[in-house]
């Protein structure tokens, strides 16, 4: 039977999200094509260090503990490198014995075109031009900001928290704020559309799916007494009173409930990120995620008005 991608959370995943490519890049840039291959040829078993998105992907392969025969989330590398170039980061994944066994070698194709074949819902790149090219076509996708965090081993916990307009909902709302300047008109806004929920954004998909992993990692704990579920999922929007309230009756239409939210009504998001210290923070406007990237590994969705 072919493998089934449709119910598990599948994430695609540039290299340049994964590991470290600095050394990498720079001789590709300043040296070209033939002296690129030529280094990672000569370094092809020298593995390459964790990049920003590491912690989240080898935490997020750790629950497939749950059901090792049925495992509810798949990686799959989408690398911009030719397979003679891409041997060195599949050497690398070996190496930091993370479960990903499938991958695309493009040879400097797009990596877009293949997230509706693969039931990609999240692909993760640092290559900015990538991921507004998804976007644009309407995929799910986040440019992984660069970032100096060093994972913390002493949990097992897999933090993922997320804002809220731009990201799991679409911009009608932030639309009003950005055409008036108003907060006003905002609240009253969403004050009256309380009841209706807000469309789709870019993650929703991908929100659903982790919300479905929760499940089955209550699952498993109430099965097995000595497991301990993982994943927490949190909301970190600068909306407050009154418009929290849409946000709340969106995610129940949806089916979902996160473990913490915040509604911050403008208090820098930094100030709790760093207390709540998500493995990735995804955002949708640079000037949150600014100073968020300097402690904590951030993730720009290139969505809506704030991003036209």
């Amino acid at each position: 039977m072919p493998y089934d991608l449709e119910n598990r959370l599948v994430v695609g995943l540039a290299s340049s999200a994964l590991f470290d490519l600095t050394e990498s890049d720079k001789i590709f840039t300043e040296q070209g094509t033939h002296a690129y291959r030529e280094h990672q040829r000569a370094n092809e078993n020298e593995p390459l260090k964790p990049g920003t998105a590491f912690p989240f992907i080898k935490r997020l392969l750790s629950i497939n503990e749950i059901s090792p025969d049925n495992p509810p989330v798949e990686v799959v590398l989408l690398s911009r490198n030719d397979p003679d170039t891409g041997l060195r980061v599949m050497n690398s994944i070996q190496h930091h014995n993370l479960q990903i066994t499938r991958a695309a070698f493009l040879q400097g194709k797009f990596p877009y075109q293949y997230i509706p074949a693969l039931s990609i819902s999240l692909f993760l790149s640092a290559n900015e031009t990538d991921v507004k090219n998804a976007i644009t076509a309407g995929h799910p996708a986040g440019q992984v900001l660069d970032s100096k965090h060093t994972d913390e081993t002493d949990d097992n916990e897999l933090r993922v928290a997320f804002d809220f307009d731009g990201v799991l909902a679409d911009d009608e709302a932030e639309s009003i704020y950005q055409n008036t300047n108003d907060i006003t008109k905002f609240h009253e806004h969403e004050s009256n559309k309380v009841g209706i929920p807000h469309n789709p954004g870019p993650l929703k998909k991908f929100l659903e799916k982790l919300s479905k992993i929760q499940s089955d990692e209550e699952e498993k704990a109430a099965a097995d007494d000595t497991y301990k579920p993982k994943l927490r999922i949190s909301i970190v929007t600068a909306r407050n009173a009154p418009s929290h309230e849409r946000v709340i009756s969106t995610m129940r239409s949806w089916g979902i409930t996160v473990n913490e939210a915040f509604f911050l009504g403008g208090i820098e998001k930094s100030r709790v990120l760093e207390v709540l210290k998500p493995h990735i923070f995804f955002d949708d406007q640079r000037t949150h995620l600014e100073p968020a990237s300097k402690i904590l590994p951030s993730v720009h969705i290139p969505f809506g008005i704030k991003n036209i």
